[in-house]
């Protein structure tokens, strides 16, 4: 075997495992402001079709006050929660200018 497939044989599984991760790996993202597919895409096992539970909640709720009550959404449960606590960001509501 030569350098280059050795080079090849020994960075290419690195390389595909560092990039597959960071696509799995979730990023903050506002419940009280993101859109559904910004929360699909930010949280991990949260689908669109989750993500668009959230919204509804949201919209029909109002504002989530916590990150626990995130869980009040019908198939968001404890150990999805647990997941994606460290994203999940609740900023403050901005007064409305009117």
């Amino acid at each position: 075997m030569n350098i280059k497939n050795l080079t090849s044989a020994l960075v290419f599984p690195l390389f595909a495992s560092v990039v597959s991760s960071a696509s799995l790996a979730g990023y903050p993202v506002d419940i009280n402001s993101a859109e559904a597919t910004e929360l699909a895409d930010a949280l991990e096992g949260i689908g669109l079709s989750k993500a668009k539970a959230i919204v509804s909640y949201r919209d029909t709720n109002g504002p989530f006050l916590n990150k626990d009550s995130l869980t009040s959404v019908r198939g968001i449960g404890d150990a999805t929660l647990e997941k994606n606590r460290e994203f999940i960001l609740l900023e403050p509501a901005k007064p409305d200018m009117n």
